[in-house]
């Protein structure tokens, strides 16, 4: 999706440790004109009828997910990272490795949101080494529903993440492939 990329070349900042910082317009603040552009390409991608529900994690993949809900005309459901008190019942529940943040969360998804009928679309804002994702299909299979595929906004190329999930059948479809960065130069490079 060339006005992704164009986006990221403008305003994304590349740091040490294969970082790319796109918080002002993707996962911070966030330009709902650009969701919405991007909403109308997932659902391009994924013209299934089957989906009838999109799953993300909290909180950066929440913005993102509503907006590409509205194209499937389906609800949104997201893993929180922590319990709290309002959450009741029974629990999925799986271990996600951040690799933005450099620590293990547990992730859970209420048992009444998912179950064996629900055909669901991950959706998140980065691809990296793929933990966050394969928690959320992990998820998914618990509760004995299908996965019908995962849409990514920016996926790190140059990382195993993606790669592994085609290698396992998995439909991914990333908006934008980054196939180097450089922290640097602040050079990006696509696929």
């Amino acid at each position: 999706m060339k006005l992704l990329e164009e986006r990221i070349r403008k305003d994304g900042v590349v740091k040490e440790g294969n970082v790319l910082k796109v918080d002002s317009f993707l996962n911070h603040q966030m330009d709902i004109e650009l969701f919405n552009e991007m909403g109308k390409e997932f659902r391009r991608l994924f013209p299934s009828e089957k989906i009838n529900k999109i799953l993300t994690i909290e909180a950066s993949g929440i913005g993102i997910a509503c907006i590409v809900a509205q194209y499937f005309h389906v609800p949104v459901v997201f893993a929180k990272k922590a319990q709290s008190i309002n959450l009741d019942g029974d629990m999925y529940c799986t271990k996600i490795e951040s690799f933005t943040h450099k620590r293990v969360y547990d992730v859970i998804v209420a048992k009444k949101y998912i179950d064996k009928d629900d055909h669901i679309l991950v959706i998140d804002d980065f691809l990296a080494n793929g933990c966050a994702v394969n928690g959320l299909i992990d998820i998914i299979q618990n509760a004995g529903a299908t996965v019908e595929g995962v849409g990514i906004a920016v996926e790190k190329g140059f990382q195993d993440g993606g790669k592994l999930l085609r290698e396992k059948g998995i439909h991914v479809e990333s908006l934008a492939i980054v196939k180097s960065m450089d922290s640097k130069t602040g050079e990006i490079e696509f696929m």
